[in-house]
């Protein structure tokens, strides 16, 4: 901590609010201080959750259209200020400016789903009951009612889009939220806290508490919190559902991402096609992705040509200073997280593995890396490394590549490099994950489908109708004595 004479507030239901203490924000590019932030007192984040408690029943009430637009109002505030925002995420988290724009644009698309499913989630449809004799005269209906005010907790990685990703669905399904953004990179929520209290959600609504890691075990076991949405690392989100066993918890916990090429894909475009996007979507945000390819499982018919298309992609990509628009690669989130992908690459290459590109580290930032002939029992092919490394395997067959696929603990989504729609069908069946790509990388997602994994990598679905889903039960109502 570190005080200073102008901290930025944040956000107590609806207002700004500041505390007794700082936080400094830098810059993982070349440390320079970005931001300092006001933390809040434990008595503040004690007031941001009575607060949700007692606006829950009113905003469960509030017209569809006022919270729609309050989502359209904090959608069109980020169009307008997208070049600002873009250069806010890459300041406090070292992404490459073309990247931030990606993400902020990404941010926008959630909050117009938001609004489009505020205005057409009502719940069920009617349901005659008179399949049974007890049932005549009898019609059910059922509405969707929030369980109440939801704990959001997001990580640094994508410091604005996973903070939309709590808060538009919560907003849309009439539940308050308190948001706890990552305390590294606090600045892109306490943004998003900024436009949301300019609209005209009752105070209460929205609260963003950039708390320390420490005070997050309270927030958890609150009752008045009974929806925690969590994204971030494995071992902290089971122990928060281990913790509060009856809360409504969801989980994103990350993955072990697996590109697998079949033998189909054997012509000189589709293996260009197939490096290309693996280099790029191994290294986008340093690697730091759930979604990005760490493994690639390659037929052993097309492995010897892939292969150094593939380092020649890695090769190309451009590193270097998060602020250029040419770069592609920045560094990580911090020094630290960079020695820890050094530490496993040695690790790995101290086991037999090759270092075919990169493997070098400088400060915070790591080279792109591809390694080859990586003992499978090393933490390179086990967990998941969240930098800019990937791994290269050999396998006979289909069924060998499904099965080395699915070879992880972790199951989120998976890409498979393929023409053949039988085998696209066969790897949507027989593959251990919650999304299965055709055709290109599994480092893809949009909002209006269901986003989320199997294993260690979690519980519940992202997406913003399946979040509400997740926000949300059914509610019941059953008429009688009526003329059917």
């Amino acid at each position: 901590m570190t005080t200073t004479t102008s901290p930025q507030a944040f956000w107590l239901a609806g207002r700004a609010a500041h505390g007794e203490h700082t936080l400094e924000v830098t810059s993982p590019w070349d440390g320079r201080t970005v931001g300092v932030v006001s933390v809040p007192t434990a008595a503040q984040t004690e007031e941001a959750v009575a607060a949700a408690a007692a606006v829950a029943e009113e905003f469960a009430a509030t017209p569809a259209h006022i919270r729609a637009a309050a989502l359209d109002r904090v959608r069109a505030a980020l169009e307008a200020r997208s070049e600002e925002v873009a250069r806010l995420i890459s300041a406090e988290n070292g992404k490459p400016i073309k990247w931030a724009r990606v993400e902020v644009a990404r941010c926008l698309s959630v909050f117009r789903w938001a609004s489009d499913e505020a205005r057409r989630f009502n719940g069920g449809v009617a349901q005659r009951l008179d399949a049974d004799a007890g049932g005549t005269g009898r019609l059910a209906l059922t509405r969707r009612v929030p369980y109440g005010p939801v704990l959001g907790i997001a990580p640094f990685n994508f410091p604005l889009n996973l903070c939309a990703h709590k808060v538009a669905p919560a907003i849309a399904a009439g539940a308050p939220i308190v948001l706890k953004p990552a305390p590294a990179t606090p600045l892109s929520g306490l943004l998003l806290g900024e436009l949301l209290a300019e609209t005209e959600l009752p105070a209460g609504a929205v609260s963003v508490l950039p708390v320390a890691n420490d005070a997050m075990p309270e927030l958890v076991a609150d009752p008045r919190l009974p929806v925690i949405s969590f994204t971030g690392s494995v071992p902290v989100g089971w122990s928060i559902r281990d913790s509060v066993p009856r809360k409504r918890v969801t989980l994103e916990l990350g993955g072990n991402g697996a590109a697998v090429v079949l033998a189909d894909w054997a012509g000189d475009a589709d293996l260009d096609w197939a490096a290309e996007r693996i280099a790029t979507f191994s290294n986008y945000q340093g690697g730091q992705s759930c979604i990005s390819v760490q493994r690639v499982i390659a037929d052993a018919s097309v492995y010897d040509r892939l292969l150094p298309r593939l380092v020649a992609a890695v090769d190309g990509l451009v590193t270097g200073d998060p602020s250029d628009p040419a770069t592609e690669v920045g560094p990580l989130v911090s020094e630290d997280a960079a020695r820890r992908v050094e530490e496993w690459v040695n690790e790995a290459v101290a086991g037999g593995a090759s270092v075919l590109a990169g493997g070098t580290r400088d400060g915070a930032a790591f080279a792109p890396t591809v390694l080859a002939d990586v003992p499978g029992d090393a933490r390179i092919s086990c967990d998941e490394v969240f930098g800019p490394v990937l791994s290269v395997t050999r396998v006979d067959g289909e069924a060998a590549a499904f099965a080395a696929a699915n070879d992880s603990t972790f199951g989120l989504q998976a890409g498979v490099f393929t023409h053949d729609l039988r085998a696209a069908f066969r790897a949507h069946r027989a593959l251990e994950v919650g999304g299965v790509v055709i055709g290109d990388v599994p480092s893809y997602r949009a909002d209006q489908m269901p986003y989320g994994g199997v294993k260690q990598s979690g519980v519940g679905r992202e997406g913003v109708q399946y979040a509400m889903e997740d926000y949300t039960y059914e509610r019941v109502m059953v008429l009688t004595g009526l003329d059917l």
